[in-house]
């Protein structure tokens, strides 16, 4: 099969879920996935679930509300400086160890091999060039992948081709503001 963590990056950009957890799961639905292991950053509107390599994120009305499922994000640029280390310990289990970067030509190929096409879609002007995003339109999975090398603007332990963060999801109508807004850039 596909080496070391590139079936785990596969399964997520394909399903648009991590381990079959979707980004509308309950905190509790992560944690018993996922394992206890995680730090929380919450305040009276949003929750950030940090499982490790796994973020998950979830919003509310007021302090009283119950949380809405928001998006996860696999922070993926965290491999190249704290390993495998920090990878939620099921995910080592099912799909062996993680390298340190995820080239994105890589990832690509493989989802092209299985029929998934990506389609690269307008990053925001404070991002661009440094970032390009990609999309996948059936799993609603953007891929965030540098562009350009600055520094300050771009992790210094990343290269141009790495895959920086994946997240989900990412939905028709948000792309297609996306695309609006960077019509109206044009000249």
């Amino acid at each position: 099969m596909t080496p070391y963590s590139l079936a785990f990056y596969v399964d997520v950009v394909t399903t648009g879920t991590v381990l079959g957890l979707r980004p509308a799961d309950s905190p509790e639905r992560v944690a018993e996935v996922l394992g206890p292991d995680f730090g929380d950053n919450v305040h009276e509107y949003g929750l950030c679930r940090d499982h490790g390599l796994a973020e998950f994120h979830w919003t509310r009305e007021s302090a009283g509300s119950p949380w809405e499922a928001h998006h996860f994000t696999l922070q993926v640029h965290r491999l190249t400086f704290r390993r495998g280390a920090f990878v939620e310990p099921v995910l080592r289990e099912r799909y062996g160890r993680f390298t340190p970067r995820l080239r994105f030509d890589k990832l690509r190929r493989l989802l092209e091999r299985r029929g998934v096409p990506l389609v690269e879609i307008p990053e925001g002007p404070a991002n661009a060039p440094y970032y390009r995003t990609f999309w996948q339109p059936e799993s609603e999975v953007e891929i965030s992948v540098i562009g350009m090398r600055e520094e300050y603007r771009t992790p210094s332990d990343l290269r141009v081709g790495d895959v920086s963060a994946i997240r989900a999801p990412l939905t028709a109508d948000e792309v297609e503001i996306r695309r609006e807004r960077a019509r109206a850039r044009l000249p």
